[in-house]
């Protein structure tokens, strides 16, 4: 597999991620952990998962810090007493309060891509971690995955959201692969069609909030515009995110795949690209707009351009269109000009509208995960998952090619 080396060097910075307590530490802009924040389970999964696809990829060292990664959630962020794994432990070893779809879907993606890689232990945290999901979170008559428990799992939250359920696509992607349970793929397509329905209905801008009934919620957060995981209105890079899963997920369904998957695939990617991308007089990408789609946050978020870029890709790959070579490679010039540290490595989490670096909802550099896909999905098929690709070589038969626009 001929790969672009970027991936790299995102791994090279990441290497000094290990805590003492076990799992990840937050690291700074420089790359050196932050001991003094907490160790949160989704930022320790989506290292075990990038270190596990880096080892698959032959990255000297790379396995024993997915181990590393691993052993946090087998050890400090795994709730012994009554399952399931907890959002963070703080530098005084206490964890935080509750139980989080989010964060168990990356635990599940994280012991599948490790899996793939046959690192120890990793075959046992994914059934527990996939069992735990389905068991506690999934919603059968919904369709859909609930979002917030508290630590004893006796008060489920009414909050629901559509961010969770996004990564749990991926998540349950990734089991499929690991595991051949047909159940998980199917999870993933009731999910896809659930929110392609409200895409449809909302002019293809998708609504991340609801009630316990599904219910869109589409004032929540008015008030908290810049929130890092909750924010308020149509967020463009899920969108982008969204498009690409899609993909995915018809790939992954071969035959039995239903006529509206790409449709609404580039639905959702061509209506954030026209809110989102350079709208307001400098390139990038905004972070939110209003359910009219003008922006709202005008940061420049880079997991964003990273979705943007991985979107592009798995479209040119799907449908050959030259419209989609030409924006992953204008998007992918941007990233190199602006969100690139060259100095420190790794890139810039947050632009300001100048596409200078700014913290104004991020701080430091914590998050490798959707740099690295976005360095990854253009030269592998759509199905199987990146782990399951890396681990065949990048030659798996699927739907589409692999190979970068």
């Amino acid at each position: 597999m001929t790969l672009d080396h970027s991936w790299l060097a995102l791994l090279d910075f990441g290497r000094a991620f290990p805590h003492p307590l076990g799992g990840a530490a937050w690291l700074r802009a420089d790359g050196t952990p932050d001991l003094d924040a907490p160790v949160y389970t989704w930022i320790t999964a989506r290292m075990a998962h990038v270190y596990s696809l880096g080892d698959l990829l032959g990255m000297p060292g790379a396995g024993p810090l997915a181990d590393a990664a691993l052993a946090g959630l087998t050890g400090v962020l795994h709730d012994r007493r009554h399952g399931g794994w907890h959002p963070s432990v703080g530098p005084d070893s206490r964890p935080a309060p509750g139980k989080s779809a989010y964060d168990h879907a990356f635990v599940v993606l994280a012991a599948a891509s490790a899996t793939h890689a046959r690192r120890p232990g990793a075959q046992a945290l994914l059934s527990e971690a996939v069992d735990t999901f389905v068991r506690r979170f999934w919603e059968a008559e919904q369709g859909m995955f609930a979002d917030e428990w508290d630590t004893e799992w006796q008060h489920r939250d009414d909050y629901r959201g559509l961010n969770a359920n996004m990564h749990a696509v991926e998540a349950m992607l990734a089991a499929f692969d690991a595991t051949g349970q047909k159940e998980c793929l199917q999870r993933a397509l009731s999910i896809t069609e659930r929110a392609v329905g409200w895409g449809r209905t909302h002019g293809w801008r998708l609504p991340e909030h609801y009630d316990a009934r599904w219910n869109p919620r589409l004032d929540y957060h008015r008030e908290r515009p810049q929130d890092p995981f909750k924010p308020y209105g149509a967020t463009v890079g899920h969108a982008l995110e969204w498009s690409r899963l899609i993909l995915h997920v018809e790939a992954a369904l071969g035959a039995a795949a239903e006529p509206w998957l790409l449709p609404a695939a580039e639905a959702l990617f061509g209506q954030a690209v026209a809110d989102g991308w350079a709208v307001d007089g400098a390139p990038g990408f905004v972070y939110t707009t209003d359910w009219d789609g003008a922006p709202v946050v005008r940061q420049r978020m880079h997991w964003v351009a990273a979705e943007a870029i991985a979107a592009a890709a798995a479209l040119h790959t799907r449908t050959g269109e030259e419209r989609y070579a030409v924006q992953f490679k204008t998007w992918s010039a941007y990233v190199r000009e602006n969100f690139v540290d060259e100095e420190h490595g790794s890139w810039w989490h947050e632009l300001d509208t100048g596409n200078r670096p700014a913290t104004s909802t991020w701080r430091g550099k914590p998050d490798l995960y959707h740099a690295v896909q976005a360095m990854l999905i253009p030269h592998v098929p759509l199905t199987p998952g990146l782990a399951a690709a890396c681990a065949n070589g990048g030659t798996a038969p699927g739907r589409g090619g692999g190979r970068e626009p």
